[in-house]
């Protein structure tokens, strides 16, 4: 483009969500920082792993939910800096894979912890399904028909990365292409539809006994998680460059943060700063106590 004095030629800045600028190092230490939080929770959770509270939420789906937040934690770390063609391949399909294998998991523990009181009824057949492998199922095959989608998007219509001289006469934007626009939007879709399923689910669960029921938790976290990815698709649209990759990346943030306290932080808290509330008397009196309330 020409300089001031239009009397030479000089480059086109090129403009990416870079660390060395405030918004993609304050979203980088954010990430950093939720990170090593989830996995502070994993090691509280490993080190209390025989006590009521943690023992009663489903211990293996608790840590797999836990391992897949730490993964979408660093996932904002493909989306800032230079795109290369390897994040741009990677990024979209990386995110919404883990993103469904942490909602099968709530899925699952949410029709876990259904399946459980239902089948306490003295004449309900469902107590053939309260073992574990239904809850592993619902994970596996939810989370394995989004894998398979981003798989057919990175071998029909893989994103890649390019210069973009169209948005703006005076800068260069380094971005990546999508590729397939419908693909990209049928995993954002698949992701939300798994959501308001849980939501939805979650909500038919919520007035289970409260010390062995995570559905109210459950609950608040999927509406966090709906709300942020619905407001997430106007501004995604309504940005172009480094702001439509923020964000993404704020959405992202905001989701996995939803997730993380919602769900466990109430626990962290019984097991850290009330422990006298972390015994088995206390949870099967209360128990009892929510028995006598219904009848």
């Amino acid at each position: 483009m020409p300089n001031e004095r239009q009397d030479r030629c000089v480059p086109k800045p090129v403009e990416y969500l870079s660390y060395h600028e405030p918004l993609g190092a304050v979203l980088g230490a954010i990430s950093i920082c939720c990170c090593l939080f989830s996995l502070l929770v994993f090691l509280i959770f490993i080190q209390n792993n025989q006590t009521p509270v943690v023992k009663a939420n489903n211990l293996p789906l608790s840590y797999l939910l836990l391992g897949a937040l730490i993964l979408c934690f660093l996932c904002p770390h493909m989306f800032i800096g230079q795109p290369l063609w390897w994040t741009c391949l990677l990024r979209q399909a990386a995110f919404g894979t883990i993103f469904a294998l942490c909602v099968s998991c709530i899925l699952a523990k949410t029709i876990t912890v259904l399946l459980a009181f239902r089948a306490t009824r003295p004449s309900s057949k469902l107590k053939q399904w309260t073992g574990l492998k239904v809850p592993y199922c619902i994970t596996i095959i939810c989370s394995s028909l989004q894998l398979a989608l981003c798989l057919a998007w990175l071998i029909l219509a893989p994103p890649f990365h390019e210069l973009n001289f169209r948005s703006s006469p005076r800068r260069v934007i380094s971005e990546c292409n999508e590729g397939s626009i419908v693909a990209f939007w049928l995993m954002l879709g698949y992701m939300g539809f798994l959501a308001t399923v849980t939501l939805i689910v979650a909500f038919l669960a919520r007035t289970l006994p409260d010390s062995f029921n995570e559905a109210k938790l459950i609950t608040f976290s999927m509406l966090v998680f709906v709300s942020v990815w619905l407001s997430f698709i106007p501004a995604y649209l309504s940005t172009k460059g480094q702001h439509m990759v923020a964000v993404e990346v704020f959405a992202i943030l905001a989701s996995s943060a939803g997730m993380l306290s919602c769900i466990f932080l109430p626990k962290i808290y019984i097991v850290l700063l009330r422990p006298e509330m972390n015994t088995k008397e206390h949870i099967m009196g209360r128990r009892e106590k929510v028995k006598e309330k219904r009848y």
